[in-house]
């Protein structure tokens, strides 16, 4: 019974995994309401920016923040319908529950721009924006996906380099703003061309957490193909050297058959 309790604590961390399988109603339900919940986080992103940002209206960002809490409520809803405890799936989901009352609040508070504490809120809702794509998106990160990971790659520095074209006024087109992402996401830093204005330097730091996990997977990945390959021929040689073994020891026994059917 202990080692049981401690199992589901373990499933049940930060709301990202089931106690339990989802029967395959619920899992067609949370498949089919997958893309529609990412592209809803994703679309919080220039939401973001433009709380963060005077010079645009706030009411379009608010209008983003509660389609996204709509959209991940009746997610939870259609899925929940389909599931024996509703209770229980909503308490293994803590993370979905908690960042639809974050974009909520995130709605509601007073813009970005004007205080600091609606800026923690919203940089807090951001996180949990990321953590939660990231895990939508681990079907994507296995061994051998080097084109999905590849792909996701020239993805996310795309978008990157699109934000700081848009945020840093110093990059003065997309190849300064694509330049940008790929140093300041691969941790490099040169310099010549650096985040200045307040919404430059937030966007860096998701720049970072995000660039640096992708590209990090990639080489992973490719060094994860090279050790396959260098375990492959390893396996090869001991098989060819276990064959050789046995068709050596089948010589020796037909040469013994045969010395002692002369006897």
């Amino acid at each position: 019974m202990p080692h049981r309790k401690a199992s589901l604590l373990n499933t049940r961390s930060w709301g990202l995994a089931r106690p339990s399988p989802l029967n395959p109603a619920a899992a067609r339900t949370e498949r089919a309401w997958r893309w529609p919940v990412l592209i809803a986080l994703f679309a919080t992103i220039p939401a973001f920016y433009i709380e963060l940002l005077e010079n645009l209206p706030t009411p379009l960002a608010q209008a983003i923040y509660f389609a996204a809490a709509a959209i991940m409520c009746t997610s939870l809803w259609r899925v929940g319908r389909h599931v024996s405890h509703p209770r229980q799936y909503l308490r293994s989901n803590g993370l979905d529950v908690l960042l639809v009352l974050g974009l909520l609040t995130a709605a509601l508070i007073a813009p970005s721009a004007h205080s600091n504490l609606a800026l923690a809120v919203r940089l807090f809702v951001s996180m949990l924006t990321l953590v939660r794509m990231v895990w939508a998106l681990k079907s994507w990160v296995t061994r051998g996906g080097l084109g999905y990971l590849l792909t996701l790659a020239l993805l996310v520095l795309g978008f990157c380099g699109v934000g700081f074209w848009a945020l840093e006024p110093r990059a003065h087109d997309l190849g300064d703003g694509l330049w940008l992402a790929f140093t300041t996401a691969a941790t490099v830093g040169y310099g010549d061309i650096v985040p200045t204005t307040p919404a430059a330097k937030i966007f860096a730091v998701f720049v970072v957490l995000l660039g640096y996990a992708v590209l990090s997977l990639v080489t992973a990945a490719i060094a994860a193909m090279w050790v396959e390959s260098s375990e492959r021929h390893m396996e090869q040689d001991i098989l060819r050297d276990m064959h050789a073994q046995l068709r050596t020891v089948h010589e020796e026994l037909a040469a013994l058959r045969e010395e002692l059917a002369k006897k």
